[in-house]
């Protein structure tokens, strides 16, 4: 664990999907597809973070807060980026990902996204519940980043290394700018009311989406018969360590429903800076930049 503050930047990576296998887990289609489901879901749950916070800059009052938000703007942009990106390599091994996408892009551009409101208390009640919920959704990005920056089970069981770079670059960002979401919250509104409202609202919507994921690319993966996907599954893989293990998610719950929660108690921007200094495509991307300076 470490409280350390580090500036946020972007890192303009990218990643080369031809050898990557439909399993890229070898061996393991349901561990590859219940990870996979982050290709389905950030894409548009991290376009959508961008649009709120950029409707919120207006209103913060601390500059270094307001620095740490532009700086997470930026990196989600690069996420969303990045995963969008796996998309038609998924496509072009006969797992066309549409339908599903089709669904999550309609839950957070209408569903979740700005309302015809009055100005005044019914426009910020409703900007506040999206702050909330981010807040929300990213104790669970940074727990899922915590997880893969130590899943070494995946490198035994002989992961692809760039999908593993992929989840990793992205996990250590997610702790290195775990505290963001949760400090603008509590800038801007931190009604605890609020925040456990919208954690039921997004832990409910995250479980729900993930399996409907993990069972939608389970039932149409092309070299399967009989593709399914359970929770028994989901625990079995979790006690091997292929997966996040069932308690711990548990237990991520009463940590942010605690009075006295705070991200940084959990995780280390130690190891998500050091994997960010040794990550090929970080590594590849920063080398870019300054030849481009």
């Amino acid at each position: 664990m470490s409280n350390t503050h580090v500036p946020l930047k972007a890192r303009k990576v990218s990643f080369a999907w031809e050898a990557t296998p439909l399993h890229w887990v070898p061996g393991d289609p349901f561990t590859t597809h219940t990870i996979n489901v982050l290709h389905l879901l950030l894409p548009a749950g991290e376009r959508w973070f961008v649009h709120v916070y950029k409707q919120v800059l207006p209103l913060i009052r601390d500059e270094r807060l307001r620095e740490d938000v532009i700086g997470f703007i930026g990196q989600e942009a690069m996420h969303s980026q990045a995963h969008d990106e796996v998309l038609p390599h998924l496509r072009d091994q006969g797992l066309d990902p549409t339908p599903y996408t089709a669904q999550v892009d309609w839950l957070f551009e209408k569903l979740l996204g700005d309302r015809t409101l009055p100005p005044g208390r019914p426009r910020r009640w409703w900007l506040m519940e999206r702050v909330a919920l981010i807040a929300a959704i990213e104790h669970y990005t940074a727990f899922l980043g915590d997880w893969v920056l130590n899943a070494e089970a995946l490198d035994r069981h002989g992961a692809d290394p760039t999908m593993l770079d992929l989840l990793r670059w992205h996990g250590a960002e997610e702790v290195e700018h775990r505290s963001v979401a949760f400090d603008l919250f509590e800038h801007l509104d931190g009604g605890y009311a609020r925040r456990a409202r919208t954690w039921a609202t997004a832990f409910a919507a995250l479980v729900f989406l993930w399996q409907r994921g993990a069972r939608f690319f389970m039932a149409n993966d092309p070299t399967l018969t009989d593709g399914r996907a359970t929770f028994g599954d989901f625990h079995r893989r979790g006690r091997s360590g292929l997966l996040p293990a069932t308690g711990a998610v548990l237990r991520s719950i009463p940590g942010y429903l605690s009075r006295d929660y705070h991200p940084s108690k959990f995780g280390s921007t130690e190891q998500a800076v050091a994997y960010l200094a040794a990550s090929p495509a970080a590594v590849a991307a920063e080398k870019f930049q300054e030849a481009s300076a």
